[in-house]
């Protein structure tokens, strides 16, 4: 296709079908404005009403339709008065790029809670809801702000805000890699990610242990030592993979430096008026930094005068630069749809963060030296992990034609259970459930039969035990035991119809080795069935609408 300019759309149907009609770009009845839009218009039904009395047909069923019409409303001789016009009478979030047949070599843009980036190439203009669409093209890179406007042109670009006043900003450099966001030698983006993340948790801890002090160095906190004593509470707002490592972040806190904790689902939260107490400190999760829920409860947690951290992987994303401070995961460019290098290095992050307040508070000098020790030899105990694929492979063989599973785990490894069940769900579309092992009693043990396989994390902790009379529970009803434990552990070998084996180690550093085999069985039960592992179906890699 020849041409010097155009915009172009991935769509995440939120109205209408997924149809050719629904498809974008949308254009105005002259055909001259053609809009491409990320978010939900929540008012497009009375705005459609309107236009359609003045005689504009719809020929789709989204809301993203009333845009171009809108715009070609307003539209005398530029471009940008007329979006600047639209823009005001529409309610929701929009992150909207639009063309004019009669401007040819420009492209406007608007921002309200979608993100939009503007990429700065060398006699090229981008402009993306993403950087990781631009890092073959240009390195430089311009967020938008809600409420500005970008009129972009070959050579150049500006900024206005909503009071119509130029907006200079700075450009801001991808430090990404073109060969991060490439397969390499790999058939699947998630296979290769899965294999980075003992380079991945490297990153994510390099420069940060502080052995001298026996604690960790974070720098991005922008608290004072004082601030950070008075903690009386931690709470972790995220969606999805970063709730399950919020979950882990918890149970962390509460263990380690003894400090009341929970993990809250953001879509949730945002609507029920939390109470939020003056000693708490509060944390949003999220790998793009983008995540619409994360980002609109972060703002209402901020709004009632909490402070909020942020855990990114993003550099620059809108969490990461509307947070009073955080930590960036550093795990690089997470192209498949499905987290899972990033999920453990947001795990590393909250083992940073832990040892850096206990040691604040209680926790003794050798106490952090073993924890340091340990956190250490995390991306090395991966990489052995890693040693299991040919036997998780054989595994998912065996089991990818059953409908639906159960993952099972106590303690630090419930939410990697509830991980593994999401991971499976996602990518191969088997229903899985998962569970608290000492939950299994009070409901899920119904579903047990030998069609359901269950799935259990055995630590070799004091909780061991209980996790095994829970698996016999399991093996008395005929129910297929597949077991993810410790390397050496006999009883669990024979136990389990299938055992996978993890190296032996620091029990708290479990949810590191634990979940490789889960991503791993996920990922070999969606080849296994044909699915599209790194664009599965009706998902999207960052979850730009509520």
């Amino acid at each position: 296709m020849d041409g010097s300019w155009g915009i172009g759309h991935t769509r995440w149907a939120t109205h209408g079908g997924v149809t050719k009609a629904n498809a974008h770009p949308h254009c105005s009845c002259d055909g001259k404005i053609a809009v491409v839009h990320n978010g939900i218009i929540e008012n497009h039904h009375a705005i459609r009403a309107m236009l359609e009395k003045m005689g504009c047909p719809f020929l789709s069923e989204t809301d993203t339709e009333v845009i171009p019409h809108l715009i070609s409303y307003y539209y005398k001789e530029d471009l940008v008065e007329a979006l600047k016009a639209a823009v005001v009478n529409l309610q929701g979030t929009y992150g909207i790029a639009c063309i004019h047949a009669d401007e040819p070599g420009r492209i406007v843009g608007a921002r309200n809670g979608s993100p939009l980036v503007v990429g700065v190439g060398a006699g090229e203009m981008f402009l993306a809801s993403d950087i990781t669409a631009m890092v073959a093209y240009t390195d430089k890179v311009v967020y938008l702000n809600d409420g500005e406007i970008v009129d972009i042109q070959e050579n150049h670009y500006s900024i206005i805000d909503r009071e119509e006043r130029t907006v200079d900003k700075k450009v801001a450099q991808i430090t990404w890699e073109l060969g991060s966001i490439e397969k390499g030698d790999y058939p699947c983006y998630m296979e290769k990610e899965i294999f980075e993340q003992p380079e991945s948790i490297a990153r994510a801890l390099s420069g940060r242990l502080d052995v001298e002090n026996a604690t960790a160095k974070l720098g991005g906190l922008n608290l004072g030592r004082g601030r950070l004593s008075d903690v009386g509470r931690v709470k972790i707002i995220a969606a999805g993979t970063s709730w399950h490592a919020g979950l882990v972040g918890s149970l962390l806190l509460e263990q380690f430096a003894r400090i009341p904790a929970q993990a809250e689902l953001a879509s949730e939260i945002r609507y029920r008026n939390p109470v939020v107490e003056k000693d708490s400190l509060w944390f949003t999760v999220s790998q793009s930094g983008e995540t619409a829920d994360s980002l609109y409860a972060m703002r209402e947690i901020q709004r009632k005068g909490a402070t909020v951290l942020g855990i990114c992987n993003v550099v620059g994303s809108t969490i990461a630069r509307e947070s009073d401070g955080g930590i960036y995961v550093h795990s690089g460019p997470e192209i498949a749809v499905a987290s899972t290098k990033a999920f453990t290095s947001q795990l590393a992050a909250f083992y940073l963060f832990t040892l850096f307040i206990a040691r604040m508070r209680h926790l003794s000098r050798e106490e952090g030296l073993s924890f340091l020790a340990s956190l250490q030899e995390v991306p090395a105990k991966v990489a052995q992990t890693l040693g299991q694929r040919d036997h998780v492979q054989e595994i998912a063989k065996k089991y990818h034609k059953a409908k639906d599973f159960l993952f099972l785990g106590r303690g630090n490894l419930y939410p990697i259970a509830l991980e593994g069940a999401l991971k499976l769900k996602e990518i191969s579309y088997i229903h899985a459930e998962g569970c608290s092992a000492g939950e299994m009693k009070h409901g899920p043990i119904a579903l047990v039969s030998p069609e359901v396989p269950s799935l259990f994390l055995v630590s070799d902790d004091f909780l061991r035990e209980k996790t095994i009379s829970n698996m016999r529970e399991i093996k008395a009803r005929g129910g297929p035991i597949i077991a993810v434990g410790v390397e050496g552990d006999k009883e669990v070998a024979v136990l389990a119809d299938d055992f996978i084996p993890v190296p032996k180690g620091d029990p708290r550093f479990y949810p590191f080795t634990m979940v490789i085999p889960l991503q791993l069985f996920a990922y070999f039960c969606a080849l296994e069935l044909g699915r599209d592992v790194d664009q599965p179906r009706n998902l999207a890699k960052s979850v730009t609408v509520e």
